[in-house]
């Protein structure tokens, strides 16, 4: 009996010493130890070339001077000059005339189409953000179908723009986690192989939803690289029908439709291991197609790896006129508050970027606001602004269009607000990533930034768009003294719009084993 007293004593007494302790050091640990984790976070992961880039120690005496500079002056873009801007509230429209100028053609005359390459991190997870920029473009300028679609997706699951299905026995390599892959990454910075199975076909299922201008899969064709394999082919299941395709991976690039818009379908490959497989595009070839390039854990970084030459592929097909980068989640608090390592790539990264799609604008979306547990209280992590601005910088050095989404979130505070204060809440508990509510706001406030953009440049051009038709006038506005009978007014005649020249994999429209390649 005395030794449990004494075993009591000895372990009161490491209590108390322990409170004692932890109360006597309090005041020199620091203020943010734990951070909010009721959120989804086990999906998030990052990529390698962040982890590799944290340590490195780099001059930021420049971005300080940046910083601090006179007004913005960028060159006039045939013959259209914005108002000069300064730093602190620089959106860069002047980067964006020629991807205004193809909106004015588009919006002029309903010829032509215009494409968006939105690449992203797990905040445009499911399509989120990105469906409903799409939806608003489309809306407005034209244009059907959800654009480009990676073969597996982690956020196929949560994507409501379309029903995407595929077996397990697919080979996914991805360039957050692989350097050297044994065939150059697709657009998605995925590449895809089918495993060789004699039992059970390795296939891809996707059904279209509806909802406005995504209630059909538009020809839909497959992207698959260059191999020997001669025996691959595909079997196209669409309602009771099938059809067998062979694949013909001979040029770097190799596109083959499958039909023309269709409800849904089934692909099985055969025989197909070895050939790179990178997606399938749906479009109807005129518009605004925005595609939605998101990857979880992503820095933006490993875009910088991409090939070239296949990008150029892609883009001689797809036709890219602005590529959106729209990172931050995943770099946050990595740096000490100190970005200009992120800086400094991302400006590479960007030339890179340039390199690949000849003559694309480019457009950076900054960090959003992100709230962490300071003592008992959730505010905006120290780590926000810093980013932020280190976004801003590489964006005016490499004359790109910038959108500050923090500021236009409402700045310090803002998502505490958007968690707890909004009703419905915008935002997730773990104070970090949108609900579909928060992302269609999101999205909201991108879009208009850009259409102000967009207006103030029809001014400059001294251009309007299309004039709506006026209303005939009522009976009852005809004054009486005149007894002149109403006549019908005639419907305003409009031009058909011309259907731009179809692609070369879409030359014909029989449903056959017809392939495409680039060299």
């Amino acid at each position: 009996m005395s030794q449990d007293k004494s075993y009591f004593s000895q372990s009161y007494i490491i209590v108390v010493l322990a409170v004692a302790a932890f109360l006597g050091f309090q005041e020199v640990l620091p203020e943010k130890i734990f951070t909010e984790t009721t959120g989804n976070t086990k999906n998030v992961v990052v990529d390698s070339l962040m982890l590799e880039a944290v340590n490195d120690t780099i001059d930021d005496s420049a971005g300080d001077t940046l910083a601090k500079s006179s007004p913005i002056h960028l060159a006039a873009v045939n013959g259209i000059k914005f108002p000069t801007e300064d730093f602190e509230n620089y959106k860069g429209n002047q980067n964006l005339v020629e991807f205004y100028e193809k909106l004015l053609q588009l919006e002029t005359t309903g010829q032509g189409n215009v494409r968006i390459a939105y690449f992203g991190d797990s905040m445009t997870d499911g399509d989120l953000i990105v469906k409903d920029l799409r939806e608003e473009l489309q809306s407005r300028f034209g244009g059907e179908g959800v654009g480009f679609v990676n073969i597996t997706s982690e956020s196929a699951p949560s994507r409501s723009t379309l029903t995407h299905q595929y077996s397990n026995n697919w080979k996914t390599v991805s360039y957050l986690k692989v350097k050297n892959p044994p065939k150059p990454f697709g657009i998605t910075g995925h590449v895809f192989f089918a495993k060789h199975d004699t039992v059970n076909p390795v296939w891809i299922k996707f059904k279209a939803v509806n909802k406005p201008h995504i209630s059909s899969l538009n020809n839909p064709t497959l992207f698959y690289g260059r191999s020997g394999n001669t025996k691959a082919s595909l079997n196209v299941i669409i309602g009771n029908d099938t059809l067998t395709k062979k694949l013909n991976p001979t040029g770097l690039l190799n596109t083959m439709r499958l039909a023309d818009n269709v409800k849904g379908f089934k692909a099985d490959f055969i025989k197909a291991d070895t050939i790179p497989v990178y997606g399938f595009n749906f479009d109807d070839g005129k518009g605004v197609h925005v595609d939605n390039f998101g990857t979880r854990g992503n820095s933006g970084l490993p875009n910088g790896t991409l090939n070239t030459a296949l990008m150029k592929s892609f883009n001689d097909k797809l036709g890219y006129d602005l590529v959106i980068l729209h990172y931050g989640t995943n770099v946050l608090n990595y740096g000490k508050l100190n970005y200009s390592w992120y800086e400094k790539r991302m400006a590479t990264v960007v030339n890179h970027l340039r390199e690949c799609f000849p003559g694309v604008t480019i457009l950076v979306v900054s960090t959003a606001d992100k709230s962490t547990k300071y003592d008992t209280e959730m505010k905006t992590d120290s780590a926000v602004v810093p980013l932020a601005l280190a976004q801003k910088r590489y964006a005016v050095q490499t004359q790109s269009a910038y959108v500050n989404l923090y500021t236009l979130m409402g700045g310090d505070g803002s998502m505490v607000k958007w968690v707890e204060q909004e009703v419905p809440a915008l935002a997730n508990k773990d104070y970090t990533h949108f609900n579909m509510r928060g992302a269609k706001k999101v999205s909201g406030l991108i879009y208009s930034q850009i259409n102000d953009g967009y207006e103030t440049y029809k001014r400059l051009r001294g251009k309007k768009g299309p004039e709506k038709p006026k209303p005939a006038p009522q009976p009852d506005s005809v004054k009486p003294e005149t007894k002149t009978p109403v006549q019908p007014v005639q419907p305003v005649q409009h031009p058909k719009p011309v259907r731009t020249a179809p692609r070369p994999d879409s030359v014909t429209r029989r449903i056959d084993t017809t392939t495409t390649n680039a060299e």
